[in-house]
C-alpha cells in the first residue's frame, strides 16, 4: 500500500470537519440593530399614545408621567438587549469564519505535501527524473505555508468592531489569494504527473472567487447604516462555501486518477494446460 496515497485519503476524509458550509441566514445579523431600533421606537410611541390624560378645571391636559418613564425605560432596555445580542452573534460569526479559514488552509497544506510525496514515490518507482518539477511543487508548498499563516479566531471574535472589520478584510483577501495560489499549485502538479505518465483532467472553477474591494464594502456599509453589511456577510459566508464545493470535486478527481495509476496490475490468469 502507498503511504502517500493513504495520507491523501485521510486528507479528503478530514474535509467534513474542516470545510464546513455555513448558512446564508447569517447575513441578517447586520440588520438586527435596525430591527431592534425600529421595535423600540414603535413600542415607545405605542405606550405614549396609550397614556391616559386628565383635564383640569382650567381645560388644560395633564399627561401622567409614570407610564412615560416606564416606556422610556423599556425602550432603553430593549435597545441594550438588542445591542448585546448583536455583539454575541457577531462574535460567534467572526469566530466561525476565521476558524474554518484556518482549518481549511491547514488541511490544504497537508494535501499539497502529500501530493508532493505521491509524485516523489511514483517518480522513484518509474525511475523518472522530475527534480525540477518536484522543486516547483515544493516551492509552492513553502510559499503557501508562509502566506497562509493561522489567525487567532478567538482574538478576532472578542476584540470588537475594529477587529471584526479587519477580519472581514483578510477573509476576503485570503480566500482570493488562496484560490489563485491553489491554481498555480494544481498547474505544477498537472505538469509533474503528466511527466510521470499520469494525465489528469480537472473541472474548471465556476465561478472563481472574485477580487473584492474592502474599501468599497466598508464605505457602503457605513453609508447605508449597515444595510450593505447584509451582502458583505453573505459574501463572506458563500464565497468559501462555493470554494469548498468545487474543491471537493477537484480532490475527488485527484484521488480517483491517482488511485487508478497506483493500483497494482492484475495478475494474469495462468495459461490453460
Amino acid at each position: 500500500m502507498s503511504i502517500p496515497l493513504e495520507n491523501l485519503r485521510r486528507d479528503l476524509r478530514t474535509r467534513l470537519e474542516s470545510d464546513k458550509h455555513m448558512s446564508g441566514a447569517w447575513a441578517i445579523v447586520p440588520l438586527l440593530p435596525i430591527i431592534g431600533g425600529i421595535a423600540a421606537t414603535i413600542i415607545l410611541f405605542a405606550v405614549i399614545a396609550s397614556i391616559p390624560r386628565t383635564t383640569t378645571p382650567t381645560n388644560s391636559t395633564i399627561t401622567t408621567i409614570g407610564p412615560l418613564i416606564v416606556a422610556l425605560f423599556g425602550a432603553l432596555i430593549l435597545s441594550y438587549l438588542t445591542y448585546f445580542i448583536v455583539l454575541v452573534l457577531v462574535s460567534v460569526l467572526v469566530f466561525k469564519l476565521v476558524s474554518r479559514r484556518n482549518t481549511h488552509f491547514n488541511r490544504q497544506i497537508l494535501l499539497y505535501e502529500d501530493a508532493v510525496s505521491m509524485a516523489r514515490e511514483l517518480a522513484a518507482k518509474k525511475g523518472i527524473d522530475i527534480s525540477i518539477l518536484l522543486n516547483n511543487m515544493d516551492r509552492s508548498v513553502k510559499e503557501t505555508r508562509l502566506e497562509q499563516m493561522e489567525k487567532n479566531a478567538t482574538l478576532y471574535a472578542i476584540i470588537g468592531p475594529f477587529g471584526w472589520f479587519y477580519a472581514g478584510y483578510f477573509l476576503m483577501k485570503d480566500f482570493f489569494k488562496h484560490e489563485r495560489r491553489e491554481d498555480l499549485f494544481i498547474n505544477d502538479m498537472l505538469r509533474t504527473f503528466n511527466a510521470l505518465g499520469v494525465p489528469m483532467n480537472f473541472p474548471y472553477r465556476n465561478p472563481p472567487i472574485p477580487e473584492r474591494s474592502f474599501a468599497l464594502y466598508f464605505v457602503l456599509t457605513l453609508i447605508t447604516g449597515s444595510i450593505f453589511g447584509v451582502y458583505w456577510v453573505y459574501v463572506l459566508v458563500t464565497d468559501p462555501n462555493n470554494h469548498f464545493q468545487q474543491q471537493m470535486l477537484m480532490e475527488d478527481t485527484i484521488m480517483a486518477q491517482l488511485s487508478a495509476a497506483l493500483s497494482p496490475a492484475p495478475i494474469p490468469a495462468p495459461p490453460p494446460i
